[in-house]
């Protein structure tokens, strides 16, 4: 997909709220002075099924000459005898769900932050017919919002990464010491609704962060990744989870070798390749990275994110993006019964979305060395689906809300029953404080979910992608 429009100004820029060339004309007069502007038409694709409808939309790349100077902290890269400077920090899909929130908490943190992203996600909740049961502010507001309330900038680049040639002008313009890449498709469901969107996220996945790692090692090479993995990339296995690494003996020798993978989606294969990719590029470039397989994140508030309501963060509830824990708590919230998946007994590791942005940050204050790649497991806990429904249960039971669960046909491929029993002690160890589920925590995210249920669109809670009848022809999920 070509870039929309990269914009790496503190975004007097952002009045465009419309991606289409009017609109973006009409920004031009709002322009500030300090920025030196060039102007290009090039193609925009929609998604895999509007292929063939690809137009053209005036692209927009504007440099900010000079920056504000940021206030040191946390964030800062000291050297001896010199003076100490924000780290740059550069956030790809940095409107999503992690990545907004991150954002946030980076630039709290005094990082200079910059967002890349392209607004796909946006654009997958129109494709589909879905809504965040928050309300979001555009990208543009958010981050005035965010300057106006703390007089701290966030840069914006918004664009594809796929699009090595707009990559490649952020890269060089905003010169980043860490890469936070969030930016992928990150939906298993949606993964696998029909063959053009299994193809979609492997190609978006896959190739942009091939073009994150030339990018890096064409314009940063001491750059250090901080990739978000997945737990799904190991699967459920009946042995423990190591973090990324595994030591066997075999016929008498005796190797550490990478954890086996056994992904269970196009979008959980789209990260093992990742992976490997990764590995490969650490090993023959030199290239610093950080692996973080992340199990299922719950909650919607972090310190940042609540000191505004135009910095609220999205809160899917739907089969295709919503998480089990999210989607437990809309359920209970509207008197729907919780679906739980079969019998219940897949177990996972969850953490709460205040301990994601923690561990990203740890990562990025002790980064890897040198064509090095680490792997963390990055969770605080494990729950089966069935004790998750029992916690919101019991949750429900305190406000006064009458708790109903009902086994549903599983949709997927996967084991109901299983051993599941994961490592996650390297981000601990870095200083991790985990955040562990609590009554007073379920309370919060029943009392979001009660406060937004006029919002909640009850068509789009029974799950609607199924593994086994996934096929060639495009398929319309029903509004």
């Amino acid at each position: 997909m070509a870039h929309l429009l990269s914009a790496s100004c503190p975004l007097n820029i952002s009045s465009c709220s419309k991606n289409s060339p009017n609109s973006l004309k009409k920004c031009f007069s709002s322009l500030p002075t300090s920025l030196a502007l060039q102007t290009s038409v090039k193609p925009f694709k929609t998604l895999p099924l509007n292929r063939k409808n690809a137009h053209k939309l005036l692209s927009v790349r504007a440099t900010t000459l000079q920056q504000p100077t940021a206030k040191t902290g946390s964030g800062s890269d000291q050297t001896s005898g010199q003076e100490s400077r924000p780290t740059r920090v550069m956030v790809i899909g940095g409107d999503g769900y992690c990545g907004w929130a991150t954002s946030l908490h980076l630039s709290n943190k005094n990082y200079e932050v910059a967002i890349v992203d392209n607004l796909v996600r946006r654009h997958f909740d129109h494709q589909l017919g879905l809504d965040s049961l928050t309300p979001i502010s555009s990208i543009h507001d958010r981050i005035r919002r965010w300057r106006s309330l703390t007089e701290k900038d966030i840069s914006l680049y918004i664009g594809d990464v796929c699009d090595f040639e707009f990559l490649a002008e952020a890269f060089t313009s905003f010169k980043p010491d860490a890469v936070v890449h969030f930016g992928e498709q990150r939906s298993a469901p949606y993964s696998m609704i029909d063959r053009s969107r299994a193809v979609y996220t492997q190609q978006n996945n896959v190739l942009g962060t091939l073009n994150v790692l030339f990018a890096i090692k064409e314009f940063g090479e001491d750059c250090h990744l901080v990739k978000l993995g997945t737990m799904g990339e190991y699967g459920t296995p009946n042995i423990d989870i190591e973090e990324g690494y595994i030591t066997i003996t075999h016929n008498g020798r005796t190797d550490t070798l990478p954890y086996p993978k056994q992904a269970s989606s196009f979008y959980h294969l789209s990260k093992v390749h990742d992976s490997n990719n990764i590995a490969f590029t650490c090993k023959a470039w030199g290239i610093r990275a950080t692996d973080l397989n992340q199990g299922v994140v719950y909650g919607v508030r972090t310190d940042e994110t609540a000191m505004h309501e135009e910095l609220c963060n999205r809160f899917d509830y739907d089969g295709v993006f919503g998480t089990a824990l999210n989607r437990f708590c809309v359920q209970a919230a509207v008197g729907h019964p919780l679906t739980v998946y079969g019998k219940g007994g897949q177990t996972r590791g969850y953490l709460d979305i205040r301990d994601t942005v923690q561990c990203v940050e740890l990562a990025i204050a002790t980064p890897a060395k040198r064509g090095e790649m680490r792997v963390f497991n990055q969770f605080t806990e494990q729950f089966s689906v069935n004790q998750l429904a029992s916690l919101v249960t019991k949750a429900g039971e305190k406000l006064g809300i009458e708790v109903k669960t009902i086994s549903v046909p599983n949709p997927r491929v996967e084991a109901e029953e299983h051993y599941y029993n994961a490592k996650h002690t390297k981000l601990i160890e870095l200083g991790l404080q985990p955040h562990l589920l609590s009554d007073s925590l379920l309370d919060s995210l029943l009392n979001v979910a009660v406060q937004f249920k006029d919002r909640v669109d009850t068509k789009q809670i029974m799950p609607s992608v199924s593994w086994r009848k996934i096929g060639v022809k495009p398929k319309t999920v029903s509004a």
